[in-house]
């Protein structure tokens, strides 16, 4: 597996990243993959076929998603699980995301909201010294992983977006996701290359995550259906952080027309101050 590394970035954008994002993580740490099928003919050019993924969610327009990401290090693994809806037309999205229950040393707390918008992420419920009532707004464009992994899910339209640098793509064969026909893709992205190609809503993350990472390839796993839709995407990023972490970030899509509705909190909502780490 090839090892990402992020690079010390500092000022600010180094501070949002520690404040808002990675405490999701690595707080997570401290506390505590389909059979091919059937002779269908391989596409002639799988890597084409999977980068266009993004463009086949954009005339969708909306879907609802699961995402799970499960991080280890040192013998200790946890998942982090958030599940909402993506609106791809307009490059808007809602997760609610679960902390594993003995994260925190609680057997209940209430999940996390995050809302994504191009260049921002919002997280109510965020903790670390936040009201109740209010919001955090992050920078995704001035995160080192351009919330790849930062809040505890990769956010879908990203994940797809990231593999518009699809390279080195092999067709597995068909198989089945959530009683759906697919097709499996296997290969390895470039997140310099995504970004050259994503759309301007997501390029500035991509952008960021290209820098951050000292090491742009990202493996993945990705089942497409008969229309080119993205049905599920498996990505594995090594994070390195005080110790190395293994990230395997997965998003399910589901429900593909589903209405998806994103409210942006009032600028009163939003907490201006000091974010524990």
């Amino acid at each position: 597996m090839v090892v990402h590394q992020h690079r010390r970035r500092p000022g600010r954008a180094g501070e949002a990243l520690r404040a808002a994002g990675v405490a999701l993580a690595v707080t997570a740490m401290s506390g505590c993959g389909g059979g091919a099928g059937g002779d269908d003919r391989p596409p002639a050019d799988a890597a084409a076929v999977v980068r266009g993924a993004a463009d086949a969610l954009a005339k969708t327009g909306s879907a609802r998603a699961r995402t799970a990401m499960e991080m280890a290090t040192g013998g200790t693994r946890v998942t982090i699980r958030g599940e909402g809806g993506v609106d791809f037309k307009n490059r808007m999205g809602q997760l609610l995301v679960m902390l594993p229950t003995d994260v925190k040393g609680e057997d209940e707390h209430r999940p996390i909201t995050e809302l994504l918008v191009p260049g921002a992420l919002y997280m109510k419920n965020r903790g670390a010294g936040v009201p109740a009532d209010k919001w955090v707004r992050v920078d995704t464009t001035a995160l080192a992983d351009g919330n790849l992994v930062t809040g505890g899910a990769t956010d879908p339209l990203v994940a797809a977006e990231l593999l518009r640098g699809a390279q080195e793509v092999t067709y597995v064969g068909e198989t089945e996701v959530a009683g759906t026909r697919v097709r499996h893709y296997r290969g390895t992205t470039d997140i310099g290359r995504a970004a050259g190609s994503a759309s301007a809503e997501v390029r500035g993350a991509l952008e960021a995550a290209a820098k951050g990472f000292s090491k742009d390839t990202v493996p993945f796993d990705v089942y497409l259906d008969e229309q080119g839709r993205l049905r599920k995407v498996r990505h594995r990023f090594t994070y390195v952080n005080n110790g190395v972490i293994d990230v395997s970030s997965t998003t399910l899509l589901y429900g593909f027309g589903t209405p998806v509705t994103v409210v942006l909190p009032a600028s009163g909502d939003i907490y201006a101050g000091k974010i524990a780490g």
